[in-house]
């Protein structure tokens, strides 16, 4: 069985597919069109958040019968496409949750003690200790939008940190036990999480339905004192809205891992909004941790396939 790796991941895993009788061509960085040319002659394709399978892309794939995403979401694979073509599409979503969840918590302790701009101002020479006073998180309430594998990781981590921990997730019916055993209080609407919490995090997939979610007019429901996280998927914010939300003193501030196109430009309106944003480059599977079991689970789900 050929393998096509379009994206990085970690070498142990391309050696463990090889050892088990795989034939893995590592292409990682592959241009669009050179896949287009080459995909006809592979069984296989292993992708991350890059490469963009395309309804081209699985037309000219003839022998394919796999394509696996390293990872959580599946909005850069064509998967309406592949299905009619009869081509599995699988991917990876407990590999990187551990990872994206500590981004997340991390992300509000930046954001409560103003960390990014302390340690800006510092290494400008300046002593701004008074103007950086900040908040705690304890007692403070997280609302998360998404209560699945990682929204549940990120509330485990906030609960121990004393917060209250209230969800929204229209897609858990009945809610499982684990997450009301855990503390989290499940409210039935978003407006519920929009009034109630000092912070909210993103935890879905982006899809048409949920496009631009969060928008002027849910960001106007929502505390002058809200700050907002978003780890999951750009697209699930309006950028321009909240740009302006920000600098208009609507809410307090946001932290962003991903957008709507990456990578971002210097157009991009979130990028001239100033301190009071934490832009980071889609660093939410970048641990090693995170990357080694994406890798391997990448592997274990090749090496099954084809023993099938």
């Amino acid at each position: 069985m050929k393998v096509l790796v379009c994206d990085k991941i970690e070498n142990t895993a391309i050696e463990k597919m090889r050892k088990n009788g795989l034939n893995v061509d590592d292409k990682a960085g592959i241009s669009p069109q050179d896949l287009l040319n080459v995909v006809g002659d592979y069984d296989v394709l292993v992708v991350r958040s890059a490469t963009k399978v395309t309804k081209e892309v699985i037309e000219k794939g003839k022998r394919l019968k796999l394509i696996v995403r390293g990872g959580v979401g599946m909005d850069n694979i064509d998967a309406e496409a592949a299905r009619n073509a009869n081509i599995r599409v699988d991917n990876t979503p407990e590999a990187s949750s551990i990872s994206v969840a500590e981004l997340t918590i991390g992300m509000m302790f930046a954001l409560a003690r103003k960390l990014t701009i302390a340690d800006s101002t510092m290494k400008q020479g300046r002593w701004e200790k008074k103007r950086l006073e900040g908040s705690e998180l304890y007692k403070k309430t997280l609302g998360l939008i998404g209560v699945g594998r990682i929204g549940f990781e990120v509330a485990k981590r906030a609960i121990a940190l004393g917060m209250t921990v209230v969800g929204y997730d229209p897609y858990l019916n009945p809610i499982p036990s684990h997450i009301t055993n855990a503390g989290i209080k499940m409210v039935s609407s978003l407006d519920e999480i929009y009034v109630q919490s000092d912070y909210i995090s993103l935890h879905l997939p982006y899809t048409q339905e949920n496009k631009n979610m969060i928008n002027q007019s849910s960001l106007a429901k929502m505390k002058k004192t809200v700050y907002i996280i978003n780890c999951a998927r750009g697209g699930l914010i309006d950028e321009k809205a909240l740009s302006e939300a920000i600098k208009s003193g609507t809410i307090a501030g946001a932290a962003v891992d991903v957008f709507e196109k990456e990578p971002i430009l210097p157009d991009n309106p979130l990028v001239s909004v100033g301190e009071k944003i934490l832009l980071v480059p889609h660093l939410g599977a970048s641990s090693v941790e995170g990357q080694g079991r994406v890798g391997d689970a990448v592997a274990e789900k090749l090496i099954a396939f084809a023993k099938k």
